[in-house]
């Protein structure tokens, strides 16, 4: 992995420039970064839907099949148990990366899809009634929408939601109106997958256990780029995705409390999660296998601790610092941009930027920037009711998404993309 250094005080421009000069090197660690799209140099801007790989991370998940391919928890042989060891030590990396007191509170899961699901239904169709409600926010990710949206009407529970503010940041001021003694639950995501923006999760805890409800985080888009603690948030749930964070596709992580986690009925039933079983009954592991039925994504969990452990040696807060100081940057240069519409522009956000251009469709400057090698999103980026609420033209939103190698050279790229997009179109 590549050296990182501290760095001394400077001016904005000389500190993107060494930032950018160690992305440059970070660069290294990732072989896709080589490739060539349509005889173009790959720019990866898509970093909100899925980040790159290091070589550490692909040697990992080459090393468990080629030398200890077993099934876990389940057999004394050397492989098992070499599976079972590699897979338990990356739940304490990973329960150690958001500073989870105790690793049998981190619950491996698919995806942070998964993970909402989970308590859902493990924990709401228990806890929730008719007349209960449960206070999500118009920005979230339909992850983080539809399985309540499900356990409401399973339940006869009521949906509220916190407003968003022109810059994308949220009505604050509604909390005193909608969190309520009936509220039972509010889930909300951390970073906004579309505006980048960072909600104030510790603030909006504190304020719903003060009515006796329980605070679930969506967390996909903020573990990967910054210094996320469980304990700091002070939240009962917390949810993210491995693939989000240089590791694999098909593996996630639930934090819960213990004591709520102790108390909750599993999500599915099978293999590994028993205590007993009896013709007519049985009885259940204690976590985190209760909630991990079945064989697991054993590969990509093993895989998962290795990511985390790559994050934390380029240093969250650098990770954090260098996407400040770029994303800065991509919207200075996006700001150039006659007829460009950036949306949001609360403070301190994060590393994704949703924007469009005139009359062009996002979909048409999404395949303009391909031809040049650029790789963004396109289409509504899971949160249609927030670009409704928004009044974005089409429903749907370009997205330029940044990481820990992007560069000062790839900003300047898209740039020239979008102007290029601009004289095609004739806008």
């Amino acid at each position: 992995m590549s050296e990182i250094v501290m760095m001394p005080r400077q001016t904005d421009a000389e500190i993107l420039s060494v930032y950018d000069e160690q992305a440059q090197k970070i660069r290294d660690d990732f072989p896709i970064l080589c490739r060539e799209v349509h005889h173009k140099p790959l720019v990866y801007l898509d970093n909100a839907a899925t980040s790159q790989k290091p070589q550490v991370v692909l040697d990992a998940l080459n090393d468990y099949y080629v030398r200890y391919n077993a099934n876990v928890h389940r057999g004394i042989h050397t492989l098992s148990e070499e599976a079972t060891n590699a897979y338990e030590d990356s739940r304490v990396k990973v329960a150690r990366f958001i500073n989870a007191p105790d690793p049998h509170t981190l619950i491996f899961v698919r995806s942070t899809t998964e993970a909402v699901n989970l308590v859902a239904q493990a924990w709401g169709r228990a806890h929730l009634h008719k007349g209960h409600e449960i206070l999500l926010s118009v920005m979230e990710h339909h992850s983080n929408l539809v399985p309540w949206q499900i356990l409401a009407n399973q339940v006869g529970a009521k949906l509220r939601f916190l407003d968003v503010r022109e810059d994308g940041s949220l009505k604050l001021e509604d909390l005193s109106v909608k969190l309520t003694e009936r509220t039972k639950m509010v889930a909300l995501t951390h970073m906004s997958n579309m505006l980048g923006t960072v909600n104030p999760i510790k603030e909006i805890a504190m304020a719903a256990h003060n009515v006796g409800a329980m605070m679930f985080v969506d967390a996909a888009q903020s573990v990967p780029h910054m210094a996320v603690d469980v304990q700091a948030l002070e939240c009962d749930f917390l949810a993210f995705s491995g693939h989000k964070m240089c590791g694999p596709t098909g593996i996630g992580g639930l934090w819960g409390r213990r004591s709520i986690l102790e108390s909750m009925e599993p999500f599915m039933g099978g293999g590994s999660m028993i205590g007993e079983v009896h013709l007519d009954y049985s009885t259940w592991a204690d976590i985190p296998e209760k909630f991990e039925a079945g064989t697991p994504n054993i590969a990509h969990a093993i895989v998962f601790g290795v990511a985390a452990e790559y994050l934390s040696g380029i240093g969250m807060d650098h990770i954090r610092a260098h996407e400040e100081a770029l994303t800065l940057y991509l919207i200075e240069r996006l700001q150039e941009i006659d007829g460009l519409t950036i949306y949001g522009s609360a403070p301190g956000r994060g590393a994704a930027v949703s924007f469009n251009l005139d009359d062009v469709h996002p979909s048409d400057l999404a395949i303009i920037l391909d031809r040049e090698g650029i790789a963004i999103r396109s289409g509504h980026h899971c949160t249609q009711p927030l670009h409704r609420a928004m009044n974005i033209k089409y429903g749907s939103s370009a997205r330029a998404s940044l990481y820990i190698y992007n560069t000062i050279d790839e900003v300047d790229k898209l740039a020239a993309g979008i102007q290029k997009a601009r004289r095609f179109f004739g806008t």
